[in-house]
């Protein structure tokens, strides 16, 4: 019996050693769930403080406020084009147009609408003096009429265009709450009429008596209590001051978050490939296509690299 005491007594602490071992790990993956779970909502908060500081200046806001809503982008172009006629008949936010050259540059513009005119409209705001580049506005530009005619059509068939650049400072630095660039016959001062225009607007502009400074006003506002115009009021309080506003605008920032963070990884590899490519051309005496060709670097890949070294020689 003392052995079978014994043995049961083994058997029981062996027990009890693997019940602590089991409650260890459990309490353990339990203690990690908890820790995810809050470093989810510390995230969350800090998005919620981040979506609170927003206003139509930012263009995660400002393409949610405006997605196809014909309403409030009637009225931004009536106010900035200075007339109260203009109907839309389209508007999508973050419309891509893609280059046809494969290692050309595409773009996405913020807002792009058309109007029953078939005139068409690239909305851009930019908190960032350097994104509203002359240069930029010109691509943009030449971006968009690429898809303005068809097969067999007249170049005289081709609509006008408007690049808009709502800007949060006076990048021109003139003080004035528009500016126009259009092209002229510079012997005659003439206007050239080719139907491509280039408006800048001053989103620092303040007159509360002038429709553009009210405009510029509400795209500066944080609470949409403080907005003069209830098209753009009732968005913002929509996508910033209710739960299912404010859910919308947490998917987009993880979203974005998680673009960047693979634009990011795409970036380094690409890097890497090419530093690679560098070394080997060095040490083999070697073309960027021999060194390429040894690597096995993909034709889409090949292309990228290429442009790098493009670069390099311009």
């Amino acid at each position: 019996s003392t052995v079978m005491c014994w043995g049961w007594k083994k058997g029981r602490e062996t027990q009890l050693k693997k019940v602590k071992i089991h409650d260890m790990i459990f309490c353990e993956k339990e203690g990690e769930m908890m820790g995810a779970g809050n470093q989810a909502d510390l995230k969350r908060q800090e998005t919620l403080k981040a979506i609170e500081t927003l206003s139509l200046l930012d263009d995660d806001l400002m393409t949610l406020a405006f997605d196809r809503n014909i309403e409030a982008t009637e009225l931004l172009l009536n106010v900035i084009l200075q007339r109260d006629d203009l109907k839309v008949l389209e508007v999508v936010a973050q419309r891509e147009y893609k280059n046809p050259m494969s290692s050309g540059r595409s773009i996405t513009i913020d807002i792009y609408a058309v109007d029953g005119d078939g005139k068409v409209y690239d909305i851009e705001v930019q908190r960032a003096s350097a994104g509203a580049d002359g240069h930029r506005a010109r691509f943009h530009s030449s971006m968009i009429d690429t898809k303005m005619l068809k097969a067999g059509q007249e170049f005289k068939e081709i609509h006008d265009s408007y690049v808009i650049f709502i800007t949060a400072s006076d990048v021109i630095g003139a003080g004035c709450p528009l500016y126009h660039i259009d092209r002229m016959i510079k012997e005659t001062g003439a206007y050239f009429g080719d139907g491509s225009h280039i408006i800048y607007v001053n989103g620092s502009y303040k007159d509360d008596c002038d429709p553009i400074g009210k405009l510029m006003h509400d795209f500066r506002c944080m609470s949409s209590a403080d907005m003069f115009y209830p098209q753009l009021a009732k968005q913002v309080k929509y996508f910033k001051e209710t739960e299912g506003g404010r859910e919308i605008m947490c998917q987009v920032f993880e979203e974005l978050a998680e673009k960047r963070a693979e634009e990011a990884r795409e970036e380094t590899r690409i890097e890497t490939l090419f530093s690679a490519i560098k070394n080997l051309m060095k040490s083999m005496k070697w073309t960027a296509e021999q060194a390429m060709v040894a690597m096995d670097i993909s034709e889409k890949d090949q292309k990228l690299l290429m442009a790098k070294f493009q670069v390099m020689t311009d």
